[in-house]
């Protein structure tokens, strides 16, 4: 265990710094929002349900990158990996291109059914068509990243995510608020930083893809044949999965959008914050899995439940730590990120409520995402919907019906407690029967391929 824990920090610090430079300066894309007024604000807090519905299927399907090439790298089949890399990175990209497609044909219906009204539906129509050219270009980029992670190499992801963090804050306030003579974009330009950044990130990515000599050309129609079975055996459990949140999202603004546009506003920072504050949990589930898989095509599954019960640890430790911290500033921070007194008072109110429930939510995050690595994608996909309509949603409506937008807050909490306990026994139960049938997990994996 304690040789453990130093090579876990070596694979997730380089995540962690990389994945926390990438969530702030998606706060500081709202902060500078803000500050254009509470309509902007909202307007692009509408369409988070729907950009989490793009990074559901981009992670779902990075997820089986990961965990096929990773599997197939710890069985030793090097060739086999290279023709796969090329395969999933090509299907992911168009995949990605027409979801982006299906969403922009369909905005209007879509936003009117989450609650926007006549003031915020034209902004949300001028971000919406470069604010989906950027998540695409932001989903080849993870796709790139995923393979990276597959193949052990963390700090490449990790150094490409602060660059482009920082290329896109210097281009926020250019493009926002204008420079001089020139005047902004006001809530376009926040897409448009999003996208230059990406687009130069996508450009060295590749190149040094091209270098490592990790895709092939050849025997790829074979391969596609043989592997695409697995590969959405995996990858259609974990984008149902990784769909799940933005629909509850979807459903959560819908509630929250009857509290006031105020609240939507509050709802949105708080968004914004949650993904920041997990950034410990996140930058885990992508530099475990590959590790995890590697395991898992090698059969050793003694270092799985090792690594397992030592993230468990971590995430418990920091999330509760860190949650607690900053609840105490709350105040401070809803300050720093908010213009309007009222969305600073409601941001407040849920930050103090939310923030040391992720605790368990991380809990649930780091099971699902182990789950999708060692071959349960159905049960990861369960979890995650028992988490979400079983737990949080209900505890939400309820709390939102009580008690208003506190109500709301103390419910959303409870949810996330209660998945976090669901989930850690889920796991406790398949780590004692996983591993035990007297088959080596490498023989498991060449059954995948037929």
């Amino acid at each position: 265990m304690l040789r453990l824990g130093p090579a876990l920090w070596r694979q997730t610090w380089p995540m962690t710094i990389g994945v926390l430079s990438l969530l702030g300066f998606q706060l500081v894309d709202s902060a500078f929002v803000a500050r254009l007024g509470t309509a902007p604000l909202a307007a692009q807090s509408f369409t988070f349900p729907l950009t989490f519905l793009i990074i559901g299927v981009q992670v779902g399907l990075g997820i089986a990158i990961a965990a096929l090439i990773s599997r197939t790298l710890g069985a030793g089949e090097t060739s086999r990996a290279r023709r796969l890399g090329t395969l999933v990175v090509s299907v992911g990209s168009v995949t990605i291109a027409l979801l982006a497609v299906v969403l922009w044909w369909a905005q209007e219906p879509i936003f009117t059914r989450l609650g926007a009204d006549t003031v915020t539906l034209p902004l949300i129509r001028a971000y919406w068509a470069p604010q989906l050219f950027a998540a695409w270009l932001g989903a080849v980029l993870y796709f790139i990243y995923s393979l990276f992670r597959a193949h052990g190499d963390t700090r490449l992801p990790g150094k490409m995510m602060v660059v482009t963090s920082l290329a896109n804050l210097a281009l926020d306030p250019l493009l926002i608020f204008g420079i001089g003579p020139w005047s902004g974009l006001g809530l376009p330009g926040a897409a448009w930083a999003t996208a230059i950044a990406f687009g130069c990130g996508l450009l060295v990515v590749a190149g040094r893809l091209r270098q490592n000599d990790w895709l092939s050309r050849s025997g790829l129609r074979q391969e596609l044949a043989v592997s695409a079975r697995p590969f959405f055996g995996i990858a259609g459990p974990a984008m149902v999965g990784q769909l799940m949140p933005p629909l509850a999202a979807m459903l959560a603004i819908s509630v929250v959008a009857g509290l006031g546009e105020a609240s939507v506003a509050a709802w949105g920072l708080a968004s914004r914050l949650e993904t920041l504050s997990l950034v410990v949990v996140l930058a885990m589930t992508m530099s475990l899995p590959p590790w995890l898989g590697r395991c898992y095509g090698a059969g050793d599954w003694q270092q799985i439940r090792q690594l397992i019960r030592l993230a468990l640890r971590v995430v418990v430790a920091w999330q509760l730590g860190l949650g607690l911290l900053l609840a105490l500033l709350a105040p401070w921070l809803a300050q720093l990120l908010a213009g309007s007194p009222e969305v600073r008072g409601e941001l407040t109110l849920l930050i103090r409520f939310l923030l040391p429930s992720y605790a368990a939510l991380g809990v649930c995050m780091l099971v699902v995402s182990a789950g999708n690595a060692l071959g349960w994608p159905l049960r990861a996909m369960l979890m995650s919907a028992a988490r979400l309509f079983v737990c949080y949603l209900p505890c939400l409506w309820l709390g939102a019906w009580l008690g208003g937008l506190a109500g709301l807050a103390m419910g959303a909490a409870l949810g996330n407690v209660l998945a976090g306990l669901i989930a850690w026994q889920l796991m406790r139960r398949l780590l004692v029967r996983s591993g035990q049938d007297g088959r080596p997990e490498s023989k498991l994996l060449a059954r995948e391929r037929t």
